[in-house]
């Protein structure tokens, strides 16, 4: 978790997810991200993700899928690199990164 206990924060225009993106941390990442409004800047930031699995994939596709019915961009600054193959392995890497 980040500083503010919270496993998703908005700060200057862009979401910075401070929690595992695992299926342990899912739920509370969904509810998290389902209480905020889409980053400003359309950026959600990585850095502070230690550990992921297969739903972390699920998590990203589903915040894309939102950004797309809100008629916004979102894309996704300093991914894991474990959670940019697990993306390739399903074969949906582009849609995480365009």
């Amino acid at each position: 978790m980040n500083e503010s206990g919270t496993p998703l924060i908005a700060r200057e225009g862009r979401w910075e997810v401070g929690a595992p993106l695992t299926m342990d941390s899912a739920a509370a990442m969904m509810e998290a991200s389902e209480q905020m409004p889409l980053p400003t800047e359309g950026i959600v930031d990585m850095t502070r993700v230690e550990a992921v699995d297969s739903a972390g994939v699920a998590i990203m596709l589903a915040w894309k899928r939102r950004a797309v019915a809100e008629g916004r961009t979102l894309a996704f600054a300093n991914v894991p690199a474990a959670l940019s193959s697990l993306a390739e392995l399903y074969g949906v890497e582009d849609l995480l990164t365009h």
